[in-house]
């Protein structure tokens, strides 16, 4: 028996020994796998109201002495209306200033508590999250910052001018680049006049127009209790739980909920646009409208994306387009499911003189899909990798934070991660091929292109 390099031969003997008796352990069959499968995530959601209307989710976590808060509005680039980029603005000056204080004094108030604060600004929403320890003292100064600053935030001109003009520097940078070009090419195409359609940032156009007073109106309107979900994780009770939603709910403007957004529709036809650049790679998006948050065919579709496009290299689009064949750098799809709509989308990028032949063999390949569906074994081994990387999905508070709010925000159950575990447990081949053609048509799929000329395809 070889040794263990650094062991005597007597104890690398007992340590290959109790390796190997380990070993013994680790499933070895189908029906092992399927046993060893983690158990869907079981979290202790509570759900309740405050006074001023805001929804509050809650899972108690006492295993460390912190607390996450998460303030999800919808208030995300859809509620821009004609002002492209208000949203995007007003989630950026949060915490440039609040009445009393400075922006260096809420800053160093976070900083000197062990707190961090950020905003983010997306197309269904706007998010404020706060990240503190648990214990009264720092808790309750974090908490108290947090509600002057999300309830009386000041919108400074000069942090105004600064950060429009690093906007704007920003959208002219894209200009230089072809990535940012083609999505946005890509979201026009498939949105239209949606109010997903236009650019989450803004334009070149409507930055300018934004005043102070557009930011003013756009928090008083969509930063309302009314509006708002409230997540909370961490060591805190039930009891601080709801003291902590009430004083940030009691800090927000008072307001109703936003009026829901009309679904998008689908592309009716084939639709093809190019936008010419000089580089030395064509990049291609293929996709349409396919879903939308709480789609009954969500988890069927999420499946067979999965082994379509979803899984790395796993997927049938790496192994064919990539692997196989050569003609990509990367392939991949996905499904993005929004509040109002949620487009399935291929995107590739390749040599200018490949484009036409990963075009067309991407095409060939959703097609194949579309009509077939996968193979048994292929939907196995992709339940087997969902359900595992799904368990890390609620690994510590800050996913589990996340996961709560997406539950809050999109009035999914609250037992929603164990329904999903338990569907994919049980989705078979038929669904997913059902599914895949009730939301898709090969026939009927935006391809947009960015290179030095449009790639071709055997039905143009």
């Amino acid at each position: 028996m070889q040794t263990i390099k650094g062991l005597s031969a007597p104890v690398a003997v007992w340590v290959a020994a109790l390796l190997l008796a380990g070993c013994a352990g680790f499933p070895t069959t189908a029906e092992q796998v399927g046993q060893a499968t983690p158990a869907a995530p079981e979290l202790e959601i509570q759900s309740w109201r405050t006074e001023q209307g805001a929804k509050v989710m809650f899972v108690p976590s006492p295993a460390l002495p912190m607390l996450d808060v998460r303030l999800v509005m919808d208030a995300g680039s859809a509620r821009d209306g004609d002002q492209p980029g208000v949203a995007a603005l007003t989630s950026a000056l949060l915490g440039e200033g609040a009445e009393g204080l400075s922006v260096d004094d809420i800053a160093r108030g976070f900083e000197d508590r062990g707190a961090r604060f950020s905003t983010g600004s997306y197309q269904d929403m706007g998010v404020i999250s706060l990240r503190t320890l648990s214990r009264p003292r720092w808790r309750d100064d974090a908490v108290d910052l947090l509600a002057r600053v999300i309830g009386t935030p000041t919108f400074p001109e000069d942090a105004l001018e600064r950060i429009r003009t690093s906007a704007l520097q920003g959208l002219k940078m894209e200009k230089q680049v072809p990535g940012p070009q083609v999505n946005k090419a890509f979201q026009r195409t498939l949105f239209g006049d949606h109010p997903y359609g236009h650019p989450q940032s803004g334009t070149l156009e409507s930055l300018p127009g934004i005043e102070r007073d557009d930011l003013v109106a756009f928090h008083q309107r969509y930063y309302a209790a009314g509006n708002a979900v409230i997540a909370l994780v961490g060591d805190v009770s039930r009891e601080q739980a709801e003291a902590i939603a009430e004083q940030l709910s009691e800090a927000l403007p008072r307001g109703d909920a936003a009026p829901e957004l009309a679904r998008a529709e689908r592309l009716k036809e084939r639709v093809t646009e190019h936008v010419d650049f000089p580089s030395n790679q064509t990049h291609i998006l293929i996709g349409n409208q396919a879903t939308w948050r709480g789609h009954p065919d969500h988890v069927p579709l999420y499946v067979g994306n999965y082994i379509l496009g979803g899984g790395g290299f796993a997927s049938l689009l790496t192994q064919k387009v990539r692997e196989e064949k050569g003609y990509v750098y990367g392939v991949s799809s996905f499904f993005k499911p929004m509040a109002a709509g949620g487009p399935f989308i291929l995107q590739l990028q390749t040599a200018n003189d490949n484009a036409d032949q990963a075009l067309a063999l991407s095409m060939g390949i959703v097609r194949d899909f579309i009509e077939n569906g996968p193979a048994e074994a292929q939907l196995e081994a992709a339940k087997a990798n969902i359900l595992g990387s799904r368990a890390l999905e609620t690994a510590d508070n800050s996913d589990i934070i996340g996961q709560l709010g997406a539950i809050g925000f999109y009035d999914l159950p609250l037992d929603y991660l164990q329904r999903f575990n338990q569907r994919v447990e049980a989705v078979t081949v038929e669904e997913i091929r059902a599914a895949f053609q009730r939301a898709l048509d090969a026939d009927r799929l935006a391809i947009v292109s960015i290179g030095p000329r449009a790639p071709q395809t055997d039905r143009q």
